[in-house]
């Protein structure tokens, strides 16, 4: 975990774009406020990925919120991450997944979920859910609340 500014690889360095789905661009940082519940939200409106069996180009908007712990997530090493989807084949379920789990591994957060805008392909959108709240606490409680209560 990166406690000062000079550890972190990705902000305020030129970095290449990898090319392939790459979770190790993520880094994190120490959250000055652990004693506060607070939420932190991320918008990407220009995700792209693969579809796995035609290779076409689908296109999403992500949005990302959580209940930080210890650790945060560092802004640009999510953009460079996100961005790894680019190549990557994956259904639009799998990637809303996947995100939402890498960074649960990365971050151990109190809460968070994963949404998927996907743009219509062949007439119809896909917007998947997913969200998680640490086991035995009350946040667990609040996954099942909004995951009952989604739309």
């Amino acid at each position: 975990m990166a406690r000062n500014p000079e550890d972190l690889k990705s902000l305020g360095h030129k970095v290449a774009y990898s090319q392939n789905y790459a979770p190790e661009v993520l880094e994190t940082f120490e959250n000055q406020h652990p004693d506060n519940d607070y939420w932190v939200k991320f918008n990407c409106p220009e995700f792209t990925t693969l579809c796995p069996i035609t290779g076409q180009p689908d296109f999403a908007e992500i949005r990302i919120s959580y209940v930080p712990d210890v650790k945060m997530v560092e802004s640009k090493s999510l953009k460079l991450y996100l961005f790894s989807f680019r190549s990557h084949g994956d259904f639009h379920e799998d990637c809303v997944n996947i995100i939402m789990k890498d960074l649960i591994k990365l971050m151990d957060p109190k809460y968070i979920e994963v949404t998927g805008l996907f743009t219509p392909r062949g007439g119809i959108s896909i917007h998947p859910y997913a969200n998680y709240g640490r086991p035995g606490t009350k946040w667990e409680k609040l996954a099942e609340q909004r995951f009952a209560l989604h739309e």
